[in-house]
């Protein structure tokens, strides 16, 4: 069921759509659906009180067992509506989460996935302790202002305390092992600063592992299903002319995406974070496209990388409405590309213009690097095609064709490599010096 209050998110044409996604997601039956407008949430159960009965009954008629609400609902409010349908109440943070769960297959997603439920149920402690309350008020006590009678309230509480310290003491240990995952995320983030990096970032079942499958022939797992992928792959991408890119994909936004999850996920994010370039992948015949974009948009300004260089990648365009892709190429303040990654549409376009926004040139030139700097000669196996190399004494010389500005990072990080022979204006941008002879 949705509540839609005057500023949702929701599609007001199919206010229930995303909602039945994501419960089949959680591999959950969805046996029927109940909206209510209201300008504000009640406060005991967030729907009014004719509308609780109207849900109740449709609970006892459908024979439904738990009841999915897409909106975030107080630990008072879950409580108090579970007790008026008689069933279990999820809010719409609890399902994500639910599912984030079930889909996290690595140590580092388990860990954060772990973090934002624990950080979710914390404050709902209480609330899920509703048996002490019925313990407290069944009964025969005489002493005054003692609920419950003597004996009653002490155990219930120690234990609730216990639980309280166990989840502090739970989450402590989480953040600390997640900042540790999150340091060593970013060394290996700073450790390709040499290299041009591309992050696929979008909507959840946009499409972005099938297009990463297409563009670097990996075997990212993809599926027509919401979060699919919750843990981050990085391919080295080919784009031509002897130039690499490292290609990532990442997990998928949704609206209203839980403030904790985001935080807890920032870890597997950062490759999004410090990229050189977004390719912000969009479903392209979702009539929800325009408020997708927009969700992305908002999570992206949360992680502060909203002004990472986009390409907005107009994705399955084979099943696109034409007046909806229309409008969304319309887009004014960003470069579009329509693609379709199932059948390969675009692609070759996509492709050329990473490679573009990449190169800022392709350079040819002759290097000499000292024999001991194995390290530096991998890097130009990894990142440039080498026509021919030579030995002489001490030294390796070099041909080389290669991306200008990985060229330059690489000139400037290792002092030892030295530019024999190539074009002064290939080296640098308007520059004249003139290529060193040695």
């Amino acid at each position: 069921m949705a509540i839609l209050l005057p500023h949702t998110k929701a599609d007001l044409r199919d206010p229930l759509g995303e909602l039945k996604a994501l419960t089949e997601s959680a591999g959950v039956e969805v046996l029927g659906g109940l909206i209510q407008k209201r300008l504000a949430m009640q406060a005991s159960t967030g729907l009014g009180k004719g509308k609780v009965a109207e849900l109740a009954e449709l609970v006892q008629q459908a024979g439904a067992n738990v009841v999915v609400v897409d909106n975030d609902l107080a630990p008072r409010q879950i409580r108090e509506l579970e007790e008026a349908v008689g069933c279990k109440v999820l809010d719409r943070s609890e399902l994500i989460l639910d599912i984030f769960a079930s889909r996290a297959k690595t140590h580092e997603a388990q860990l954060q996935v772990e973090l934002a439920q624990l950080e979710y149920t914390a404050p709902r402690l209480r609330g899920m302790w509703t048996h002490l309350e019925r313990i407290a008020g069944a009964g025969g006590g005489t002493g005054a202002g003692v609920v419950g009678g003597v004996g009653t309230r002490g155990p219930g509480e120690r234990q609730i305390e216990i639980d309280r310290r166990l989840v502090r003491d739970r989450i402590s240990h989480l953040r600390r092992e997640i900042r540790s995952i999150d340091e060593r995320k970013r060394r290996e983030v700073a450790a390709r600063s040499d290299q041009f990096t591309v992050s696929i970032v979008g909507y959840t079942n946009s499409g972005k592992s099938t297009l990463m499958n297409r563009l670097a022939g990996a075997d990212q797992f993809a599926a027509d299903m919401l979060f699919a992928t919750l843990d981050t792959k990085t391919v080295r991408w080919s784009l031509g002319d002897g130039m690499w890119a490292l290609l990532s994909d990442t997990v998928g936004f949704v609206r209203d995406i839980p403030h904790k999850l985001v935080a807890s996920f920032r870890a597997t994010l950062e490759e999004a974070i410090h990229a050189n370039l977004l390719l912000h992948v969009v479903d392209a015949s979702s009539p929800m496209a325009w408020r997708q974009i927009d969700a992305v948009d908002e999570v992206l300004t949360d992680l502060g990388c909203d002004q990472v260089p986009q390409i907005l990648v107009l994705n399955k365009t084979d099943v696109a409405d034409p007046a909806l892709l229309a409008e969304l190429n319309s887009i004014g303040h960003r470069q579009t590309i329509q693609t379709s990654a199932m059948t390969g549409d675009g692609i070759p376009q996509l492709v050329e213009e990473v490679s573009t926004l990449a190169r800022g040139g392709v350079i040819h030139v002759t290097v000499r690097i000292p024999h001991r700097e194995g390290k530096l000669l991998s890097h130009l196996e990894q990142l440039a095609t080498i026509s021919d190399r030579r030995y002489q004494r001490n030294w390796a010389y070099l041909d080389l064709r290669m991306n200008r500005s990985q060229f330059r990072q690489l000139l400037g990080r290792y002092p030892s490599m030295e530019v024999v022979k190539g074009h002064a204006d290939s080296l640098t941008d308007g520059e004249s010096d003139s290529s060193k002879e040695k």
